[in-house]
């Protein structure tokens, strides 16, 4: 346990930022198998719907800080590339 005030402090803002970000990683991972399964299923209007949604997700990720806008960018194209070769 931390004796200095600041210390503790940090202690309870890391706390509610482990939180938040727990919170938009699972979102995020959420929607991207919402996309995939949407694009198993065949139905291309819904799969693009929901890649749509994905890759909102994942940007506002990276407006948040939570990942870094090439990995964004990254896990976009490949999200796009598992959509299209599902779809046929």
């Amino acid at each position: 346990m931390a004796n200095i005030k600041s210390q503790k402090k940090r202690n309870r803002q890391t706390v509610g930022r482990t939180a938040r970000n727990r919170s938009l990683r699972s979102e995020l991972k959420t929607r991207i198998n919402a996309t995939l399964a949407a694009a198993d299923s065949g139905d291309a209007a819904a799969a693009e719907e929901a890649l749509r949604l994905a890759q909102k997700r994942i940007d506002a990720a990276v407006s948040k800080g939570l990942l870094h806008h090439t990995t964004a960018s990254r896990r976009k194209s490949r999200l796009a590339a598992q959509v299209r070769s599902r779809l046929g």
